[in-house]
């Protein structure tokens, strides 16, 4: 128990040491690059193409049928009166 710590500080340094290995560098041939040259003569010019037919018009949808009208909601309850409430309503904010 005396040494475990010192053994295994040294262990690790060793370790951790023999990871690091230098990049080797390989130098590579010399890049060739391509010089245009003069441009070539222009090319024929192509046959015209046949126009194409335009298709005809399709027909009208038929009309949905009219809806059905919804039934009439509940009517709601009577509400109390106000009695000594006030509202303050704000002015508007103006216009930017």
């Amino acid at each position: 128990m005396k040494y475990s710590i010192a053994v295994a500080v040294a262990l690790s340094a060793l370790a951790l040491s023999a990871c690091d290995r230098p990049t080797v560098v390989v130098p590579s041939a010399p890049a060739v690059v391509a010089v245009p040259g003069p441009a070539g003569p222009q090319g024929a010019q192509g046959a015209p193409g046949a126009s194409a037919e335009k298709g005809a018009t399709g027909a009208t949808g038929a009309t949905g049928a009219e809806g059905v009208q919804g039934a009439e909601g509940a009517k709601g309850d009577k509400g109390r009166t106000g009695g000594d409430t006030i509202v303050v309503v704000p002015p508007p904010a103006p216009q930017r």
